[in-house]
């Protein structure tokens, strides 16, 4: 119960929609209820039940004889067709309350379930885009969306339903046993005692339902993730025919989920005939109990009373079923609950300070001290020292692995150093604000990252306010206004999830545009040109270097040209600075870089 309280805080302030449907509900209940009392005095008027003079109650709590009296008066007043009239009447405005009520109450609690919704899908979704990198390098895309779309949705319908549930049927039933009380108590004590029965039997059924929908929800993540995963690679999946496995491979987990599916709604859909059955049952033993009684004269009930108290005594069921049921949602929405905390709870390693500092430019320079930075027990960065100073550009080479990217996202603080630290301007940027922080770097991946959007809106995805003529100009520079014309709407021209409809080189050249208007003083470009064939790469890089005069920059490249105007080269080899200097200083060292230069490990342009 303490994760269902948890999840339920995701309704706060709950009072603005618990106050009126409380209200609204009981109103509802207590209509609900008299309909089914009132159908004593209509039966006994339809009878033609003979009964002595009827004396007024003292107390509303004999509401049974309450009815017994009225009618009783009207009969004499008016005759027996008259009294019916009236009681038709009261039935007719019972029912009508009973159902409007019914509906605000409705109305009310699917407003909190959409409330609820919206909360904890906005506090999973923000507090997942404010998780470290590295988090996201060790889990499954597909299970973390699994979470914050499948996952939610099965909480807040558990929680804000059986919040319903558990609150209205208690008091309907509680409600029907003080009618059923008034009617008869004798009858109600025993029935009482074949009650707890019923509930026994359906809790047994629906005992294992968390393990099985925590496992269920595990295996749709998991399918979720090969779904992503497919789709992602369906190019190679494709040129090396793995079609077929992969389609196996999504088959077997759907499958997985489609059996633990079934058997949990065998379990669930097990409990309502039971009940029923049981419930009928109970209803037999019941007319048995209270025929022989009222047979034999041995009970004040009235055949019209007895009548109405099996009505009643039928609908006592439902909502004892109801409540036991609501278990096996229960259930299932604190498995749910389980998976969606524990994302919420994942900490964010990389947090602002409460009095973060706030940077708008770089005056002297990066420097890291002694930064050691591991995934899980492989280390990738070890002591590394470095000083990159303002206006500087520092380039990073070495084989595959070496540590180069890890080193690069130090920078804009997407991983923090497990070890050292690493400053702008002497502050660790551990006391900076992010915002500010990454508002003076300009990125340029390995991987061109672009949106399901315009041409337009992606150079400008960093300078959202940019003018037409800025993002033109920005183009121009990455050399990619020409094949931008020749789309069919030129800048507004749609590029497809994750720019499919663009070729390598025309994806990375727009990236370098995103990053030349928002016009940063410093620059990371990871492979910036990898994509881009000779001719193209000689233009850009032009730009680039224009581009990067007085600016500090961080690069990490496979083209000579670039390494070569670099004012400082790092080499680095299993996460260890092993050699540094200019390109010529290094050459001369005949060190890892000059082998790295005889081996062809660089591209000449």
């Amino acid at each position: 119960m303490q994760i269902y309280w948890r999840l339920l805080s995701f309704a706060k302030p709950i009072e603005k929609y618990a106050i009126p449907y409380v209200i609204f509900t009981i109103l509802a209940v207590v209509f609900n209820t008299l309909n089914l009392a009132l159908l004593a005095p209509l039966l006994s008027t339809l009878f033609k039940e003979e009964t002595a003079a009827v004396i007024k109650p003292e107390s509303w709590v004999d509401i049974m004889d309450y009815f017994s009296y009225y009618v009783y008066t009207i009969q004499q007043t008016w005759g027996a067709y008259e009294a019916l009239k009236w009681v038709c009447l009261f039935i007719f405005l019972s029912v009508l309350l009973s159902n409007t009520f019914r509906y605000i109450s409705q109305r009310i609690i699917e407003n909190l379930r959409i409330y609820t919704l919206l909360n904890l899908r906005k506090t999973v979704f923000n507090h997942v885009m404010d998780l470290h990198v590295g988090y996201f390098n060790q889990q499954r895309k597909g299970n973390i969306i699994a979470k914050i779309t499948s996952d939610v949705q099965v909480v807040q319908y558990s929680v804000t339903s059986t919040l319903q549930v558990l609150f209205k049927e208690p008091f309907q039933l509680v409600a029907y046993l003080f009618i059923l009380f008034a009617i008869s108590y004798k009858l109600t004590l025993f029935a009482m005692l074949v009650i707890p029965v019923s509930a026994f039997v359906i809790s047994k059924i629906v005992k294992r339902l968390k393990a099985q929908a925590k496992e269920a929800q595990e295996r749709f993540g998991l399918m979720v993730s090969y779904l992503d995963e497919a789709l992602s690679g369906i190019k190679i999946i494709k040129a090396f025919n793995a079609t077929e496995r992969i389609k196996n491979r999504f088959h077997q987990e759907n499958i997985t989920f489609s059996d633990l599916g079934r058997k949990m709604s065998y379990r669930q859909q097990l409990g309502s005939p039971v009940s029923e059955l049981l419930g009928v049952v109970m209803v037999i033993i019941i007319v048995l109990y209270g025929g022989s009684l009222v047979i034999d004269n041995q009970s004040e009930l009235s055949a019209s009373a007895f009548i109405t108290y099996i009505a009643i005594f039928s609908q006592i069921m439902r909502p004892a079923k109801a409540i036991t049921e609501s278990f096996s949602t229960i259930h299932s929405g604190i498995a749910a609950g389980e998976r969606v905390l524990e994302l919420i709870d994942e900490k964010p390693l990389i947090k602002d300070q409460e009095e973060a500092i706030v940077i708008n430019s770089l005056k002297n320079g990066i420097a890291l001290k002694e930064v050691s930075f591991s995934y899980g027990h492989e280390k990738i960065l070890k002591n590394i020292s470095m000083v990159i100073p303002r206006g500087f550009t520092v380039a990073l080479v070495g084989p595959s692995g070496g540590g180069k990217s890890t080193l690069m996202d130090l920078i804009p603080r997407f991983i923090d150093p497990q070890e050292g630290s690493v400053s702008f301007d002497g502050i660790d940027i551990r006391n900076i604000s992010s915002d500010s922080l990454r508002s003076l770097i300009g990125i340029v991946n390995q991987e061109s990252i672009l949106f399901h959007d315009t041409i337009a809106n992606n150079i400008a995805f960093g300078n959202p306010d940019a003018s037409m003529e800025e993002i033109q100009l920005a183009a121009k520079i990455a050399n990619a206004q020409d094949f931008i014309l020749q789309t069919p709407k030129g800048f507004e021209s749609n590029i497809g999830d994750r720019g499919t409809k663009l070729s390598g080189g025309q994806k990375q050249r727009l990236c370098i545009a995103r990053a030349v208007l928002k016009n940063p003083p410093i620059l990371l470009l990871d492979e910036a040109t990898s994509a881009l064939d000779t001719e193209s790469e000689f233009l850009v890089q032009d730009a680039l270097n224009k581009l990067m005069k007085n600016r500090t920059t961080l690069v990490i490249a496979h083209r000579l040209s670039t390494i070569q105007n670099a004012d400082l080269i790092l080499v680095l080899d299993q996460g260890r600075i092993i050699e540094q200097g200019t390109h010529y200083e290094l050459l001369v060292q005949e060190g890892l870089y000059s082998n790295l230069i005889d081996k062809q490990k660089f591209t000449q342009a």
